[in-house]
């Protein structure tokens, strides 16, 4: 029996969060002006509190259950990779599209802790979805993710209007792959993009001397199961191997100020219909997750 696509459903579908009901419930999820300031100097911001325990048991749940090649919603993933690792001793599950198959994957989109947050480290504007990430890394044998600029692979968009929103499924570690950042580095403009799955450093060889130095000083940023983090869209970032006895699970969600247009005719994701060079991004899978004038 096919699974039921739940792109189609703009909202909350399950009881995981509660939408606010007053602007004075809204206002609680805000970010201090502290982490904005933060953000907006280092390109980041950790430790931001998205879900309780029993929200992040049920996600990884639904993540165990769709890992599987064999489930009946497969079809609908935009990508979908086992182990994109490059290297054959090491293990990196990644994968695009679960919010069109389970509800909890779906509903973390209109999260009001994550709304809010989002629309404020955008500039105070309405959000709309671009596309949401799976990562596992293993026990022991988990991957690298390349340090790169979420971006460069985003150019088939404009402008430069994007967000992420890294969520932890377990405390993430030195010792098991957390991410790591280069403060201030979202200021140093688009750089080519590395393979995502390869060289952890590969993108050294698009620095110049200034910036290789700063490269040298990464800021690790461990978070709990539940809390997230935020990145600009520029920001340079990668993850090392899991070397720890405890898996790394993580979603991400990842949106754009509403009003950014494609800017390719071919199709944005695998399996979505086109949108014309210079038309306006929305539709069935680019929803608009909130506007702060409307809630």
């Amino acid at each position: 029996m096919p699974v039921r696509d739940l792109s189609k459903v703009h909202g909350l579908i399950s009881d995981l969060f509660r939408r606010p009901s007053s602007e004075k419930e809204w206002r609680q999820y805000q970010l201090s002006r502290e982490q904005v300031d933060f953000f907006n100097s280092n390109g980041y911001v950790s430790g931001i509190k998205l879900l309780d325990d029993d929200q992040v048991e049920r996600i990884r749940t639904e993540l165990a259950v769709i890992a599987d090649p064999g489930h009946p919603g497969h079809d609908l993933f935009y990508e979908f990779h086992s182990n994109e690792s490059t290297d054959p001793s090491t293990i990196l599950f990644h994968a695009l599209g679960a919010w069109r198959i389970t509800e909890g994957l779906h509903d973390v989109l209109w999260n009001p802790r994550f709304l809010v947050a989002a629309s404020q480290l955008l500039g105070v504007v309405p959000v709309r979805f671009w596309h949401d990430q799976l990562f596992w890394k293993p026990p022991k044998q988990g991957g690298v993710v390349a340090w790169h600029q979420d971006y460069s692979y985003w150019t088939r968009t404009k402008p430069a209007a994007h967000l992420t929103c890294w969520c932890g499924l377990d405390d993430a570690t030195k010792e098991n792959g957390c991410l790591q950042y280069i403060p201030g580095s979202h200021q140093w403009g688009l750089l080519p993009k590395p393979v995502i799955a390869g060289d952890l450093e590969g993108v050294k060889d698009f620095l110049d001397e200034e910036q290789k130095k700063q490269f040298g000083q990464p800021q690790f940023a461990e978070v709990k199961a539940g809390e997230a983090i935020f990145h600009h869209s520029l920001t340079l970032h990668g993850s090392g191997a899991n070397t720890s006895s405890r898996p790394r699970r993580a979603f991400v969600i990842n949106v754009f100020a509403d009003g950014v247009v494609s800017d390719s005719n071919e199709s944005l994701l695998e399996g979505v219909p086109a949108i014309p060079k210079g038309q306006k991004m929305e539709g069935q899978f680019f929803p608009l997750l909130y506007d702060p004038v409307k809630g």
